[in-house]
This record gives structure tokens, C-alpha cells and sequence, in this order.
């Protein structure tokens, strides 16, 4: 396993610990790559029942109603995308496209099992054969999943394409100011780190306001010495900056560090800004998206596009080939939350989609490609 290759396993067979193929439909000669669908089977603690598994039911389904197209389909189940057990996500569909490496295997749960480990102990089933799909192996991915938000509810639509995913900058920023009384120290003499991060997060959330896409949160202030009666020393906080465009992000967010940096200056204030993590931007290949949009237009009579905020396996399986995603309208946009929960009129929506999307591909110039036409290419560490 230490190049990254994963198992695959046939509807009936006790699943894989990475991922598992519940299904391949209507076999070609090898030298036909397939199109692949599907999502992940895990959740997060305490979840509801549509996070993932709908990708993996719906796809099922659809084949079911297509029966047999003039290309292979693979429909994939990936376990570990929420990153529960090892706290690193897309366990499954990383190992699908070879990127599980040592590094990665070495990482341990709250037991100190490692990843290696449990492959080892748990991941190997017999009857179990390798599967691996690189650039040429493959013609895309298409994911069906819920929003996980609100938008599509405050439309009244059932469901919409994907333009992509956002990419992520997590900053941690420390504010340093003054611990003073708060009974003797004259308001125009104080150097309050809290006054001062307040402003920041006023200041982060107009300016996500007045941009298109961009969402900026402040989910977590530590702030010290944390007594009532003492001016706050020091504030240390995070900031999770999201777009669907790497460049328009990097900008708005050294935008926003000018800004933190005058307020700093105003208020007597120390800042330090500390990037803790980075992820690009994957977008939806064009062509795939434009033929769900065309699918998805008969029964809604809308082409919306969405940005998806969160992460899905998508992210990993575009490294090797194009992807596109379906989100599917869910009640009140509760995600990871037991009353998560789809209409079962928005899934006929979302599966007639899919079906007439397959029927589209299976009839297309898609379907005669040979190998994957763009992949995203992840920045170097």
C-alpha cells in the first residue's frame, strides 16, 4: 500500500477500511475507461443520512434505470472523507488516485493505531483486487450530494451545478496590547487587544459582505488574562477565508491584512498574522457541468451554479481526472446534524438529472474519449 493504491470490492463483500466499489455496470473491454460516480459512506458523529451516502444510492439508482451505456461506469463508495477516526479527510478517495503515502499511513487515532495499521489488521479482505485510477484511466468523476446550505431553499430550487470549490486560507492571529485595571485606566489610555479584535472581525465580515462568493468566519477567540475586571492583554483568534477563486482570495485577504494592519496601528496595538493552512481552489471541469446543467434545465427550468464552501472527494479525484458535482436542496440547510434531511421530490429531481446527464454523455463526444481531458494540479506544499 505504500504507493497509495487502494482495494476495490463487489456489492455483497464485507467492506474495504479505505473505500469500496459497491458496483461495476456493464463491462467493456479494459481499454475503456470509465466514468465514475459516487461520494462517501462515512459521516461525522451524531449526523444525518444524506451527507455522502445520497452520491453513492443515487448513482446506483440512475444505472439501474439506464441500464446498460456504451461505456463503463464504476460507482464508487469511499469511506473516511470526514476525517473522524484519523483527523485527515478524503482517506478514501485519496488512496483511489495514489496519493496515500507513508506519510499519510503514519498518522494515529485517539488509540495510537496508525492507518498503516488498521489496513493492515482491517483494510485487506480476500477477494479484494487492487484498483488505481491515474490521468488516463479514467473519463471523470461526477458527485451527487445535498448543499449542505441554505441557497438553493431560499430560491425554491431543487437542485444546481457546481462551478467549484472554494479554496481556503485558515489564518491564526495574535493581537497584543496592554493588561490594565479596568476600574483606573482612562478609556483614551487603554491598548485593549479585544477592542482591537472586535474591530477585525467587523472588519472581516464587511468586507465578505461586499464580495460576491467570499465567506470569512472568526469561530474561535482566545483571549487573555480572561478576568472581569482586567483590560485583555492579548487575543489570539482564527479566521477562515473561503473563494472559488484562488487569486480574487489572495487578494481580498491581503486587502484585509492592510486593514488588521492599520487598525493595529491606531490602537497602540502588536500583530502578528500566521497562515496555518492553504488549500487551492478545484474547479468544475467546464464540460462536464455545462452537460448537468443541460440535464438539470428540463425538470427545473434553471442553470444556477453554486460554489460549494465545504470539501468533497471531488477535491482528490480532480488531482487525476475532470470532476463535476450535483448539489441536491436540503430542508432548512442542516448539515452534520441528525435532522439533515433531502425531500424525497428534490431526489427524483436529482436522480432524473443524473439519468438523463448519463443518457447525454452516453450519445456525446464524451463518450468516445479515451482518457481524462484536464485535472487540477494541487500547488506545491
Amino acid at each position: 500500500m505504500a504507493d497509495g493504491r487502494c482495494l476495490a470490492f463487489r456489492l455483497g463483500v464485507p467492506e474495504s477500511t479505505i473505500y469500496h466499489l459497491p458496483s461495476t455496470i456493464h463491462h467493456l473491454p479494459s481499454a475503456a475507461p470509465p466514468l465514475l460516480l459516487g461520494s462517501h459512506l462515512d459521516t461525522v458523529i451524531d449526523a444525518g443520512k444524506y451527507d455522502g451516502a445520497l452520491g453513492v444510492l443515487i448513482a446506483i439508482a440512475a444505472l439501474e434505470i439506464t441500464g446498460p451505456l456504451d461505456f463503463p461506469v464504476h460507482v464508487l463508495g469511499f469511506s473516511d472523507e470526514e476525517g473522524v477516526r484519523f483527523h485527515a479527510t478524503y482517506l478514501g478517495s485519496r488512496a483511489c488516485v495514489g496519493r496515500l503515502d507513508d506519510g499519510m499511513l503514519a498518522i494515529r487515532d485517539a488509540n495510537g493505531v496508525s492507518l498503516g495499521e488498521a489496513l493492515e489488521r482491517d483494510g485487506w479482505q480476500d477477494g479484494a483486487t487492487e484498483l488505481f485510477y491515474d490521468e488516463c484511466s479514467s473519463r471523470g468523476y461526477v458527485e451527487v450530494h445535498i448543499e449542505q446550505g441554505r441557497v438553493l431553499e431560499e430560491a425554491g430550487e431543487a437542485v444546481c451545478g457546481v462551478s467549484a470549490i472554494c479554496g481556503q486560507s485558515r489564518l491564526v492571529i495574535t493581537l497584543t496590547g496592554q493588561v490594565d485595571h479596568a476600574g483606573t485606566t482612562p478609556m483614551d489610555l487603554r491598548r485593549d487587544a479585544l477592542a482591537g479584535a472586535a474591530e477585525y472581525v467587523l472588519a472581516a465580515e464587511r468586507l465578505a459582505r461586499s464580495e460576491a462568493d467570499l465567506v470569512a468566519t472568526v469561530g474561535k477567540l482566545d483571549v487573555k488574562p480572561g478576568a472581569s475586571n482586567a483590560i485583555p492583554g492579548e487575543v489570539r483568534f482564527t479566521l477562515d477565508f473561503r473563494h472559488p477563486d484562488d487569486e480574487c482570495r489572495e487578494s481580498l485577504l491581503d486587502q484585509l491584512k492592510a486593514e488588521f494592519a492599520s487598525i493595529a496601528k491606531e490602537r497602540q496595538l502588536e500583530l502578528a498574522v500566521d497562515l496555518v493552512q492553504s488549500n487551492a481552489a478545484v474547479p468544475c471541469d467546464p464540460a462536464l457541468t455545462e452537460s448537468l446543467l443541460d440535464a438539470a434545465e428540463a425538470p427545473t427550468g434553471h442553470r444556477r451554479l453554486l460554489a460549494s464552501g465545504a470539501g468533497h472527494d471531488a477535491v482528490m479525484m480532480a488531482t487525476a481526472m475532470p470532476v463535476a458535482m450535483l448539489f441536491v436542496r436540503c430542508r432548512a440547510g442542516l448539515s452534520h446534524h441528525p435532522d439533515e434531511h433531502a425531500s424525497p421530490e428534490d431526489i427524483r429531481v436529482a436522480l432524473e438529472v443524473l439519468v438523463d446527464f448519463l443518457h447525454q454523455y452516453s450519445s456525446s463526444a464524451f463518450a468516445s474519449a479515451t482518457s481524462a481531458p484536464s485535472r487540477f494540479v494541487p500547488p506545491s506544499p
